[in-house]
């Protein structure tokens, strides 16, 4: 093979070098071009969204009466909210606050009631109240049993359902019963208010008295019969921060957000009231 002149291996090296130079150019400007396409996120500050509030996973405690709304809401929030995850945990709102008292790694808390609220005022922020809710009759479907008051409840032939005494709708309903000084016996009282739902819905009861956003939620398996005003209670729901939380700015937000325009729409679409 003869011999590459001097001349030529002198050459060679550096324009191989400015080859690859060219290449490495090149390659750099599209990156370049997507880095500028996160300067928003960047700008929100590290661990912080585009909005400014602290990326966070949250656990919010909520109201059994909740469950459908909320999770509608929980997803709006993350859309708004990029890398912020909102997990529900629901229950009655008795049994909510004994895992408050208990410790329940948690960040938020929202109950069916001032009075529950109000027995945590030291493990909470300052509540705020982001909805209101009333009482309707839910019976089967068609209202086979032809209940038209709560007075027709005092039969003794029907099966009727009612959340226990501690439990907010509960003690609602036998609030309004007992202004209207009628006695019902029911077959069971239950954790929470869509556990009453439930037996009527499965036909293991006649009737139950729940919240009227809950009936709305099975319309086609309940019929829910209206209570008039003057005999109904309004239901009130607080949020609050909780003391222990680990993302307090992050669950600070999410209340705040709650009473918020996109909130309150997605609430009263659901048949809540207005705050």
């Amino acid at each position: 093979m003869p011999s590459v002149p001097v001349s030529f291996r002198v050459l060679a090296a550096p324009r191989r070098r400015a080859a690859a130079a060219l290449v490495t150019a090149a390659l750099l400007v599209p990156l370049s071009a997507c880095g500028g396409g996160d300067s928003e996120d960047s700008g929100a500050g590290a661990g912080a969204s585009s909005t400014g509030v602290p990326k966070a996973n949250l656990t919010v405690l909520a109201a059994a009466s909740l469950t459908d709304v909320f999770k509608t809401a929980g997803a709006a929030y993350e859309k708004e909210h990029p890398g912020t995850k909102v997990t529900f945990s629901f229950a009655g709102s008795q049994e909510l606050a004994a895992q408050v008292k208990q410790g329940a790694p948690a960040d938020a808390l929202v109950t069916a009631d001032t009075k529950t609220m109000d027995g945590l005022a030291s493990d909470t922020g300052t509540p705020e109240i982001i909805a209101k809710n009333r009482l309707v009759i839910a019976t089967g479907e068609g209202n086979p049993d032809k209940i038209n008051s709560l007075k027709d409840l005092a039969d003794t032939k029907l099966k009727v359902v009612l959340a226990a005494p501690e439990v907010p709708v509960g003690r609602y309903s036998r609030q309004v019963l007992d202004a209207q000084k009628i006695t019902v016996k029911p077959v069971s009282e239950e954790p929470n208010v869509r556990a009453v739902l439930s037996k009527v819905e499965l036909g293991e009861a006649d009737a139950g008295i729940v919240y009227k956003t809950d009936a709305a939620s099975a319309t086609d398996k309940v019929d829910a019969i209206e209570i008039p005003d003057a005999q109904n209670a309004i239901a009130d729901y607080p949020a609050a921060t909780l003391k222990t939380s680990k993302h307090a700015e992050a669950a600070a937000a999410f209340v705040a957000w709650l009473s918020g325009p996109e909130a309150q729409k997605i609430l009263q679409a659901a048949g809540f009231q207005k705050p």
